[in-house]
């Protein structure tokens, strides 16, 4: 007899419900102590149906609901419903077969009545199940419309009712089982009083048996004949289920007590987690697996690998909801992503990269002259150390763009990092992972945007750093920049030596004067000078005008800029040693013939030098002219300024006085006021050898000016024409025509080189002077000066400032003297 309750099991067995079966849901059933379940058995025939179930074991006694879900098993239980006909339950090996063969079912199976089938309000079909007694299957006979097979019973060995031990085995189980109800939920009292009271052990056994949550271990349990051995299995099984639940129900409890928000946040993590790997895993999971995927694929030495290794099991062994699991991440991710000993392949093509310079810079030929030697010499060793360049110059003169230039021409990757007002050590070592925040510094930041371990790395504006209480960020750019020592860089973040040996790094400042001597002296010096007028209208001919052309979005063809336009921009409109300013003037020009071009109005197809007062106003800046030689006294000097060279004009006067009282205007600084002193001691020593007398500089008081008063003038290099101008002012010779002058001077009347000569020449040419005269140690200045810039004009080298005089002042006096 079957009663109409139910008891839910500890575990759900089962986790795909469109099958057989949905739950192991047994029947408590009331039996009498001598019953053996054997009704109808003495009818059976050696050929049965058989009912294949999924992952399911029934037992002999038990009664359980099994859901219907295979076409033939449901034929199966529909015909045989009510004909007290016994069919065969075995449970198939792999629970995905759905069409099992003799192969694919376990062969010892229990005899079993179909006690009802019911439809279901959800539309699926349950079956009650009476188990009965075991048998073995020994084969299949039938396959359609369902399966058929010969059996062959097999007989349990139940031990004697006075086997002292087999009764309290059958009594610990009985407590067992009903301990491990209650640890699971709330049994029914019907439930414990029915098993407290069942003395039929065979069914106590096989009850206590469907208890067990493996579904192999239920068909081990099926496996075994004698009831005490099965007894004993079982016991060991429940004994294991029940520390587990025990452990739980512990853990559980001490989790319980005292929960908050944190807590509450992890168990509902770990619910998500669960349904994560539901639905195809857990994502922490997988990214350690995408981890540990990159991390094969790397070229890495063996003690990073080890470093690595260490640091991902440590990422393991945190819960994804412990602070310090997103800074591990962080770690683990910066360090599997850097380009361990990975390089971009060099292109050793010498043709392309000067193609390549000369395309996008026009003039710079040391600089170029210096990439190609660098890249012949990678190209014979194969592999070398990169150097450490510093170019160095005034604004705006393409040193950082130049740094795209390599880049193509070496086809290597191009990063760039600016370093004006960078004041914090820790910004280009890392901060120790200690701190909130940390990070690693910007030299690795840059590698890992490269993604090759051998760009062309820019470190723009060096001479702007700055220093304060977080360190000397200098001092840390020691290391990175020393051939010698930056295949081993540390940073802090990393904690591991990175090597930066094949970068090339490329450093550019205006005034290396700011930069600390050990710095300087770890990077080859490479000085880029101001462009020539020359050289300015080449560069906005071929770069600015096509590049503003495009920005404002108007036709390459449909607006020109002759060369001599472009000259008068840079003679009128600038002043300045690079092009910034020029490429602002040819962007005004052009933002007014597109305004011209969309209010449909007639644009010239050239812009002549006389319409430049339309564009861009009136002349900002006169370029300097010679004025002549009518005054004794006034000398034409070259000097050398930001902006590029220069000419300027020394005026020497004396008037009646009390003697020995110099006066200086002009707005000079103290260099060129020393050399105005200078100036007048040589010539007071040296007064006989140029026939001034000694009077003069008892009756009379010296002025000297340099025109243009706003304009501060300094430097040592307007000591020849100083002298020059007092001793035309003395002795009232003029100065020869066109002619001009640079050098410092000593008191002994030795001239010394000055620099700046090349930009010097130049603004001595455009002011039509045709005589220059230079120390004869600038001579080698001059050689590396293009012959066309030379053409038209006259050198004439000296040692001492008596040759000077020699070669600048003319025999005769002026007409009129002044004394």
């Amino acid at each position: 007899m079957i009663k109409n309750r139910m008891m839910q099991l500890t575990e759900d067995l089962y986790d795909d419900l469109d099958d057989d079966m949905e739950m192991v849901v047994p029947i408590l059933t009331e039996c009498d102590v001598d019953d053996d379940f054997m009704d109808g058995i003495e009818n059976i025939g050696n050929e049965i149906p058989i009912l294949p179930l999924r992952n399911m074991v029934l037992f002999p006694g038990i009664a359980m609901p099994v859901m219907i879900g295979r076409q033939k098993s449901l034929r199966l239980a529909k015909e045989v419903q009510g004909k007290k006909i016994l069919i065969g339950v075995v449970c198939q090996k792999d629970r995905e077969t759905d069409d099992p063969g003799m192969d694919d079912l376990y062969n010892i199976g229990v005899i079993a009545e179909v006690v009802r089938v019911l439809d279901m309000p959800d539309g699926t079909t349950t079956a009650i199940l009476q188990g009965k007694k075991r048998f073995e299957l020994k084969e299949l006979t039938q396959t359609e419309p369902y399966l058929k097979g010969k059996v062959e019973l097999l007989e349990d060995v139940v031990p004697d009712k006075k086997d002292r031990e087999f009764e309290a085995l059958i009594s610990t189980i009985k407590d067992l089982t009903i301990k491990m109800l209650k640890s699971a939920g709330d049994p029914s009292r019907d439930m414990i009083f029915s098993i407290k009271n069942n003395n039929n052990v065979i069914y106590l056994v096989n009850f206590s048996c469907t208890n067990v949550v493996n579904g192999a271990e239920k068909m081990e349990l099926l496996l075994i004949g004698d009831l005490k051995d099965r007894a004993y299995r079982l016991l060991f099984i429940l004994n294991r289920e029940y520390q587990l639940l025990e452990l739980k129900n512990s853990i559980q409890l001490k989790t319980h007590e005292d929960i908050n928000q944190q807590q509450r946040e992890y168990f509902l993590q770990q619910q998500i987690k669960t349904i994560q790997e539901e639905l195809g895993g857990n994502i922490n999971e997988q990214e350690i697996k995408a981890l540990k995927a990159k991390a094969a694929k790397k070229k890495w030495s063996a003690e990073v690998a080890e470093t690595f290794e260490k640091e991902l099991r440590k990422l393991e062994r945190l819960h994804p909801q412990s602070p310090d699991f997103s800074i591990q991440t962080q770690y683990v991710q910066t360090f599997v992503n850097l380009p361990w000993n990975e390089y971009s392949k060099d292109n050793f093509n010498l043709k392309h990269a000067e193609k390549v310079l000369d395309r996008d810079h026009y003039g710079l030929e040391k600089v170029k002259e210096r990439i190609i030697e660098h890249l012949a010499v990678l190209k014979l060793k194969g592999d070398m150390k990169s150097p450490i360049i510093c170019l160095y110059g005034p604004p705006g003169v393409g040193k950082t763009s130049l740094g795209k230039s390599v880049a193509e021409a070496l086809n290597r990757k191009y990063v760039r990092m600016s370093l004006g007002g960078l004041h914090d050590e820790a910004e280009i070592r890392g901060h120790r992972r200690t701190y909130i925040g940390a990070m690693t510094g910007r030299i690795i930041q840059n590698i890992l945007k490269a993604g090759t371990s051998n760009p062309v790395f820019i470190l723009d504006e060096i001479d702007k750093i700055t220093s304060d209480f977080k360190g000397d960020p200098a001092a840390a750019l020691l290391e990175v920049l020393d051939p010698e020592q930056n295949n081993a860089f540390h940073d802090n973040y990393l904690d591991v030596d990175y090597d930066l040996s094949k970068v090339m790094f490329i450093a550019t400042a205006n005034n290396i004067n700011s930069i600390s001597q050990p710095l300087l002296d770890r990077m080859e010096l490479i000085e880029v000078s101001g462009y020539i007028i020359e050289e300015k209208v080449e560069i906005a001919a071929k770069h600015l005008v096509p590049k503003q052309l495009e920005a404002h979005g108007i036709p390459k063809k449909s607006v020109k800029f002759p060369k001599k336009t472009l000259q008068v921009i840079v003679e009128s409109y600038t002043r300045e040693s690079g092009v910034r300013e020029l490429d602002k003037m040819i962007a005004k020009v052009l933002r007014k013939v597109a305004r011209k071009i969309a209010t449909n109005e007639v644009v010239p197809e050239s812009i002549m030098p006389e319409d430049l007062h339309e564009y861009l106003g009136a002349v900002t800046y006169n370029s300097d002219k010679y004025q002549g030689n009518e005054y004794a006294g006034v000398v034409t000097g070259l000097a050398w300024t930001s902006v590029g060279g220069e000419i300027l004009f020394v005026e020497s006067s004396l008037s009646k006085g009390k003697g020995s009282k110099l006066t200086l205007t002009g707005n000079l600084g103290d260099v060129m006021k020393e050399s105005a002193m200078l100036a007048l001691e040589y010539i007071h020593a040296h007064a006989g050898q140029f026939g001034i007398s000694e009077e003069f500089f008892e009756n009379w008081n010296v002025h000297v000016h340099v025109p243009e008063g706003a304009i501060p003038k300094d430097g040592p290099s307007a000591g020849v024409t100083m002298v020059t101008s007092l001793v035309s002012a003395f002795t009232q010779r003029k100065v020869k025509p066109n002619l001009a002058m640079t050098g410092e001077i000593t008191l002994r009347g030795k001239v010394l080189p000055v620099g700046g000569i090349k930009e010097k020449i130049l603004a001595a040419k455009r002011a039509g002077i045709k005589t220059i005269i230079l120390c004869s140690e600038n001579k080698k200045d001059i050689g590396e000066i293009k012959e066309e810039y030379l053409k038209g004009l006259e050198f004439h080298y000296v040692d001492d400032i008596s040759q000077v005089i020699k070669l600048a002042l003319l025999d005769e006096k002026v007409s009129n003297p002044i004394f």
